[in-house]
């Protein structure tokens, strides 16, 4: 059977980009986007466009495959060997040069046969908007710190979510989608392109890459051995300087220093590291044009295909030893990090391409009004602090047991790509359980949710009665280190954190004050040291002194009517071999 692609015929001026047409000022809205690129895919065999979920306001979240075999599916490019370039845009969509810039390149690599060379060794996988219904929430006015488009869109979802602070709790469905299609793909290199805010300087771009602890070591000493090296100085000679991202000590204050640090798992170049992959986070400067922010991106993909495709076997090879590297048993019985501190006692000195500023004490508020000229480069030398020490880390257990009822957490681990068994039947399994003390809560929302700010626990080794279904998760696996970062509760994105399990820290069964003046006296009658060490409750909460309520809720919790499961941290850890050994009957 002989099949034929009917290709239709287009003039040369029919692939001019909304972007273009607007003398580099302008992006198009989501259905001019979703046009081009569709008619993109219409004219050429390379590229395909599809859709992987849709957000809360209806829209289709677009995805577009670039192949030059025309293969489209995982597997297929897998099969030939190339390198997987993921990239997405518009997660911010008021920083969307990243959509304008794919939208150029994939037009002149499939439609004009420039760079072709470029998709010999990797395919591209590419989210034009990831934000969809914030990029239609468009205007003017979205972002007083930028220098155009014309119109750009809003931050956060509709659902006034930040997506870029999501990649580990996957509330927004936009991220349950985008965490589907990252698992399918488990591509070899990852880009998330935006826009920064911040001081003024000379760099039109800049990056974050996480080479300061958080990265398997081999990815770690390529990218700082190989991919930013290369991408650095090709960059320069393109004539688009970079640096690492920009954050002053001081906040505006080129003086004060640099520093660095480790991105946690909420953020995407931090999400994708702890799941053995190199990704750059990409900050062009706000207050550059649109044209040249653009531009720089546009080179910055075209510079990074370069190197991936010089180095595509090396790649996927330190990405497959990263990923076995995940599933050995190294973790085990080591202190894993989970959280960082910078040093501010070590630091290099680097050169940095500023400008001249002033800094005026404002009449107005009486702060400090810095003052940036940019029509005068100033080159700095600076300090530079980059040095992380680990600021908290856990020994892992072999394996974390979640009881079946906590059903949102068993949903985001199949989002996550992580592998678990339920048990066949109901199992006492020893585990490491741990019960947290004096819990509190921030005292305002965060991303939708009121997160843990005291996490405080004891350990004990008992033996607990798991029912039927409940997961059990091994952490001798490819994701390793995102099931760390969800289930131990330090972790600064840890589910305990975040607030999945509030639910246990609430008293749901009470006595009254009639019932408990009696009983209290009966206890302190059997145990006489309780008065003492009720009185020194007292003396350490004063303001509760008056509260007969408070005082005699302090006995009921010492009493055999407490609720034993309160305050109980309901994943158990298993640490003991034999334990696991034991449970293959029933899993």
């Amino acid at each position: 059977m002989i099949v034929l692609y009917i290709i239709p015929v287009f003039g040369q001026d029919d692939w001019i980009t909304f972007y273009e047409k607007s003398d580099y000022k302008a992006t198009p809205d989501y259905k001019k986007t979703i046009a081009y690129f569709k008619k993109l895919a219409s004219a050429s065999l390379w590229i395909e466009y599809t859709t992987f979920g849709e957000s809360p306001q209806g829209r289709d979240l677009p995805l577009v495959v670039m192949d030059k075999n025309g293969n489209f599916n995982p597997a297929a490019i897998k099969r030939s060997g190339n390198a997987i370039l993921f990239v997405e845009a518009g997660i911010h969509p008021g920083e969307i040069e990243g959509k304008d810039a794919m939208m150029l390149l994939m037009r002149d690599m499939a439609i004009f046969k420039k760079d072709t060379a470029l998709l010999d060794h990797v395919s591209i996988v590419f989210i034009p908007i990831f934000n969809v219904d914030g990029h239609e929430r468009s205007g003017p006015y979205n972002r007083i710190n930028q220098n155009g488009p014309e119109n750009m869109g809003w931050r956060t979802t509709a659902q006034n979510l930040n997506l870029n602070r999501d990649f580990l709790k996957a509330d927004a469905p936009e991220m349950q989608a985008w965490l589907k299609l990252f698992n399918d793909w488990l591509p070899d290199f990852f880009m998330d392109i935006h826009t920064t805010d911040g001081a003024d300087y000379q760099y039109p771009l800049t990056y974050q890459m996480e080479v300061n602890g958080n990265m398997d070591p081999g990815l770690t000493q390529w990218a700082e051995e190989v991919y930013l090296p290369e991408m650095t100085e090709k960059m320069e000679d393109a004539g688009f300087p970079v640096f690492q991202y920009v954050a002053f000590r001081t906040w505006f204050d080129p003086t004060s220093g640099l520093r660095n640090g480790v991105a946690g798992p909420r953020y995407s170049q931090g999400y994708v590291a702890l799941q053995n992959r190199p990704g750059i986070l990409v900050e062009t400067h706000m207050l550059k044009s649109y044209k040249v922010r653009v531009e720089s991106t546009y080179e910055l993909y075209r510079i990074t295909l370069e190197i991936l495709n010089q180095n595509h076997r090396e790649l996927k090879k330190l990405n497959h030893e990263a990923d076995k590297h995940a599933e050995s048993e190294t973790f085990l019985n080591k202190a894993f990090p989970l959280n960082y501190n910078r040093s501010d006692e070590d630091s290099i000195m680097v050169d940095f391409r500023g400008v001249d500023y002033e800094i005026k004490k404002s009449d107005l508020t009486g702060g400090n009004w810095f003052i940036y000229d940019s029509t005068k480069p100033k080159d700095y030398k600076l300090p530079y602090f980059y040095k992380m020490e680990v600021s908290d880390s856990a020994i892992l257990p072999l394996a974390y047991v979640l009881p079946p009822e906590w059903l949102d957490v068993a949903e985001r681990l199949k989002l996550h790509g992580i592998k678990y068994y339920r048990l066949k039947k109901d199992a006492g399994i020893k585990v490491e359980s741990l019960t947290f003390n004096d819990p509190s809560w921030r005292n305002r929302p965060f991303e939708g949710r009121f997160m843990m700010n005291n996490i405080e626990f004891e350990t004990t080794e008992k033996e607990v009665d798991y029912p039927e279904g409940s997961l059990v998760i091994p952490v001798s696996q490819r994701t390793s280190r995102i099931i760390a970062h969800i289930f131990e509760p330090r972790g600064e994105d840890s589910f305990v954190r975040w607030g999945f399990f509030n639910a246990i820290f609430e008293q749901k069964e009470y006595a009254e004050t009639y019932v408990m003046e009696k009983e209290a006296r009966k206890m302190i009658k059997e145990n006489p040291e309780m008065k003492a060490e009720f009185e020194r409750w007292k003396k350490d909460n004063p303001r509760l002194a008056n509260n007969q309520w408070v005082q005699l809720n302090w006995f009921y919790a010492r009493s055999p009517w407490w609720d034993e499961k309160m305050n109980v941290y309901p994943v158990g850890r298993i640490v003991d071999e034999a334990v696991i050994k034991d449970l293959r009957g029933v899993l």
